[in-house]
């Protein structure tokens, strides 16, 4: 039953809308402060798209996939037997159970700290008043003092290409694939398209990476760009750089992407991973004098999160760059702050670590050398191979190096790039020093440092010292 008005227990001192990382980051801080808090999440269990269709799905997807390739290459294990073959239908079971064990402890945080979860959809009716449309068909109406929009983002689904098709899928709803395809066809080769172009060849299937831009990840350091451009090329992955589609024609037995170069291409089945969209249309933002650009995005203060209209906040994909759940928890947790007290106090670290999960990983944090070359720093180049490594020799880890740049004269920090096995938890070793103030940012801490041995850790002690060699 829908209300005319809202009732005297229906007012929050603050409703969030989506329970992802972002939201969940922003209500977890504010009723810690003692607020009234609600959720609202459109789903049947929290977590947004990050535990469902996103982070979690495709990173637990990718271990598995990664110890299959681990027990396929090492010849302890298939002296005696056949290798081990899976589909990625088989597979998913992983990727499930991770997915219940991080929405049931997601929602146990809500009920601990007393927030009020409300699924439905939400809608604006003015600048303090939502409706919630159940899917009951009923609908509930609330205000609040304050209003986080974390709705997240969803696929780019351009109007010219036929999603309904059995055998096109975007990164949603390739979490359905049901049937086995011996080749697949993946256009975009960001991070999604990429990470998938991993999995699904980790699991023997031919793959096709159509790329729109003329490299891969152009946003990477070069040299670490290259290596995964190689190793893709190296394990089978055909790539085909600037190339953007004419035509996209859903077959009985496939799907056949037309070019704008005039190439054809065919494969079983197509994954379209080219751009995401904010989740704002069904939000009714023109009754709060909200306007979405062209993808959906808000527009928010760096500081604060605030949108134009100062009591609603907005975080998470649905503002855009840098689209990591790391971030989104964390802008959550100033916009907390900022309800709160006013101001936030706490800020984001300027550079937010990148952690791109393909077979091996990326990570990096800092500037590439492109980036310091074009700014006339003068920097020199620290380098570690891990095959050079004992823990990575014991691991059979051979594919990978740690790649340190720093200044020359005053021996700062200025960047770390890492592409192999575990790159995304290498990184923040290097992170802790490179986010510290003045001196305490040196390079000879690494020298300095006796580290484990054998570790991946030590991979900065070497990467140091080959470094520092350079200097004269």
């Amino acid at each position: 039953m829908s209300n005319s008005s809202p009732r005297p227990h229906d007012h929050f001192d603050a409703i969030v809308i989506g329970s992802g990382p972002g939201g969940e980051g922003a209500a977890m801080g504010l009723s810690k402060a003692g607020k009234q808090v609600a959720v609202i999440e459109r789903e049947a269990a929290v977590g947004g798209g990050c535990t469902h269709w996103g982070t979690i799905p495709s990173k637990a997807l990718r271990h598995t996939v990664s110890r299959i390739i681990e027990f396929n290459q090492n010849p302890i294990y298939t002296q005696h037997t056949k290798s081990l073959h899976s589909t990625f239908a088989q597979i998913l079971s992983h990727a499930d159970s991770v997915i219940g064990k991080q929405t049931r402890m997601r929602q146990g945080f809500y009920d601990r700290n007393q927030c009020t979860l409300l699924h439905g959809n939400a809608e604006f009716v003015d600048a303090h008043t939502l409706t919630v449309h159940h899917s009951d068909g009923s609908a509930d109406t609330y205000t609040a003092d304050h209003f986080v929009i974390a709705t997240g983002s969803r696929p780019y689904q351009p109007a010219d290409v036929n999603f309904s098709h059995p055998r096109i899928y975007d990164s949603d709803s390739i979490l359905s694939l049901e049937h086995d395809p011996r080749h697949v066809m993946i256009y975009g080769a960001g991070v999604i398209g990429s990470e998938y172009a991993s999995i699904f060849r980790g699991l023997g299937v031919k793959v096709d990476l159509i790329n729109t831009r003329d490299r891969l990840l152009s946003f990477l350091d070069n040299e670490i760009s290259d290596a995964l451009s190689y190793h893709f090329g190296s394990s089978g992955v055909m790539i085909r750089n600037d190339e953007t589609y004419e035509r996209i024609e859903g077959t009985d037995d496939g799907v056949v992407v037309h070019l704008e170069s005039g190439k054809k291409m065919k494969a079983d089945c197509l994954l379209y991973a080219n751009g995401r969209a904010g989740n704002t249309d069904k939000l009714n933002l023109p009754s709060v004098g909200l306007t979405p650009n062209s993808r959906g995005q808000l527009e928010v203060d760096s500081e604060s999160y605030a949108t134009e209209v100062g009591h609603i906040y907005a975080v998470g994909d649905v503002i855009g760059y840098p689209s990591l759940a790391s971030a989104a928890y964390d802008q959550g947790r100033v916009v907390a702050e900022a309800i709160c007290q006013g101001n936030a106090n706490v800020r984001l670290i300027e550079h937010i670590p990148t952690g791109i999960y393909t077979i091996p990983e990326i990570s990096s944090v800092g500037k590439t050398e492109q980036e310091l070359t074009a700014e006339k720093v003068p920097y020199e180049v620290g380098r570690s191979l891990f095959k050079h490594l004992a823990r990575a020799q014991i691991a059979g880890m051979d594919v990978g190096s740690l790649k340190i740049l720093f200044h020359r004269d005053t021996r700062e920090i200025l960047g770390i790039h890492c592409f192999g096995e575990r790159a995304s938890e290498i990184i923040h070793i290097g992170q802790a020093i490179f986010e510290q103030k003045g001196e305490a940012n040196t390079i000879d801490y690494f020298v300095n440092t006796t580290f484990n041995y054998p570790t991946m850790a030590e991979a900065y002690r070497v990467a140091a010292l080959n470094g520092l060699n350079r200097l004269f």
